[in-house]
C-alpha cells in the first residue's frame, strides 16, 4: 500500500482505544489490549487488539483473532466491520472518524482484506489460542472438572478456558452443532517449558460435560515428544494418556510430577527429563495402552530409567476416582508403588 494509507493506519493506531470503543463496542479493555469475540463485534475474547506500542516493533492497532488465525490492522478491521466493497470506502470512513478532510486516496479501487491466517493446526495458531484464553477459576472448565471428581485446589497453570472456541464441524456432526463452545485449553509444552501446541476439550456448560459433538477433543501444534505438565520434573514422575486420568492421580498424589501425552502414540514418544530415574506409567486398560507401555520400557532401558506400571481397577483412573472414591483409589495405587514413593507422594 502507498504511504498515505500507511499513515492513516498509524493515526488510527494512535487512537486505538477510541476506534475499538466505536467499532468493537461489545468488547472491553484488559491491560494493553481490547478484547472482543471477533472482527464483526461479537461478544467474547477471541480477538485482541493491541492498544499501545511495544518492544520489537509491535504497533498499536494490530489485532489477532486467536480462534481463526486472522490478523491485521485497524483499517482491515474497519473494512470488515463496515462491510466495505473497496479500499476507498474504508479510507473515507477512517478519515471521517479521525475528523480529517477527504483526500484523493478516497477514490482508490477495490482492495481485499489484508488479514493473514495462521495455518490450521500450526504451533502459531496454538500460541494465539492460548493467549486468548484465561485462567479456569470461575469458568465452565472448573465446573466440568468438579463433575469428574477433580476438586483439588490450585488454578492449574497448564489449563485455561476459552469461552467461545471455534469448532470445525465434521461430516459426523449433525446440523444442530454450533460453530463454537466453551473449551478447556491445555498447554502442550516441551522439556524447557516452551509452548508447542494446545489440546482442546469442548464443553457443554449446561450439563457440565463434554459438548455433544463428534470430536469433543482435538489437539494442534507440535505434539510429538511433548505433553501437558502438572508439576516440575523430578527423579520420580508419572506419565499417562488423558488429562483427566493424570488429574485423577493428582487428587491422591498432589506433589507427584505428572505428564499427559494425550494419546497412546504420543505417550509412547514422550521425552524423558534429565532428572528422571523412576517412571510410573498410568496405563489405560486397552491394547493401545499396553503397547505404549512396552515402547516406553524399551526406550527407558538404554538410559537406566526404572519403569513401572500403574493400572486402574476399572477402565481408567478417573473412573476409579468417581466410582470407588479417593480413599479406595489411594489404597489401590499404594499397592503398585515403591513403598518409599507411596510414603512420599500419596496423600493421607
Amino acid at each position: 500500500m502507498d504511504n498515505p494509507v500507511r499513515e492513516l493506519a498509524r493515526r488510527l493506531g494512535e487512537n486505538a482505544e477510541a476506534v475499538c470503543r466505536h467499532y468493537l463496542s461489545n468488547g472491553r479493555r484488559e491491560g494493553h489490549y481490547w478484547m472482543v469475540g471477533d472482527i464483526n463485534n461479537a461478544a467474547g475474547r477471541s480477538l485482541y487488539v493491541r492498544l499501545v506500542g511495544g518492544e520489537g516493533g509491535r504497533l498499536a492497532g494490530k489485532w489477532t483473532d486467536a480462534a481463526t488465525g486472522d490478523h491485521g490492522d485497524l483499517l482491515d478491521m474497519i473494512a470488515v466491520n463496515c462491510a466495505h466493497a473497496n479500499l476507498g470506502e474504508t479510507i473515507a470512513e477512517a478519515r471521517r472518524f479521525l475528523s480529517l478532510p477527504p483526500s484523493n486516496a478516497d477514490t482508490q479501487g477495490p482492495c481485499p482484506l489484508r488479514s493473514r491466517r495462521a495455518r490450521a493446526g500450526s504451533a502459531e495458531a496454538a500460541v494465539r489460542l492460548w493467549a486468548a484464553s484465561k485462567p479456569i477459576a470461575g469458568t465452565p472448565v472448573r465446573t466440568y472438572l468438579a463433575s469428574r471428581a477433580l476438586r483439588r485446589g490450585g488454578d492449574l497453570p497448564a489449563l485455561r478456558c476459552h469461552p467461545h472456541c471455534y469448532y470445525r464441524r465434521s461430516e459426523e456432526d449433525g446440523t444442530s452443532v454450533k460453530p463454537a463452545y466453551p473449551a478447556m485449553i491445555a498447554a502442550v509444552t516441551d522439556l524447557e517449558g516452551s509452548l508447542r501446541g494446545v489440546h482442546r476439550t469442548w464443553l457443554d456448560p449446561a450439563r457440565s460435560t463434554k459438548a455433544d459433538v463428534a470430536y469433543p477433543r482435538r489437539a494442534m501444534g507440535h505434539l510429538l515428544g511433548n505433553g501437558v505438565r502438572f508439576g516440575l520434573a523430578g527423579e520420580v514422575m508419572a506419565f499417562g494418556e488423558g488429562i483427566e486420568t493424570m488429574l485423577s492421580l493428582r487428587e491422591i498424589a498432589p506433589t507427584l510430577p505428572l505428564v499427559a501425552g494425550l494419546s497412546a502414540a504420543h505417550l509412547a514418544a514422550l521425552a524423558f527429563p534429565a532428572p528422571l530415574r523412576r517412571l510410573y506409567v498410568a496405563r489405560d486398560r486397552d491394547a493401545a495402552g499396553l503397547a505404549a507401555f512396552g515402547a516406553i520400557v524399551e526406550r527407558a532401558s538404554s538410559v537406566r530409567i526404572d519403569v513401572r506400571p500403574l493400572d486402574p481397577r476399572l477402565d481408567d483412573f478417573n473412573s476409579d476416582l468417581v466410582r470407588i472414591g479417593r480413599q479406595g483409589m489411594t489404597a489401590w495405587v499404594r499397592r503398585q508403588m515403591q513403598p518409599c514413593d507411596a510414603a512420599h507422594f500419596l496423600a493421607d
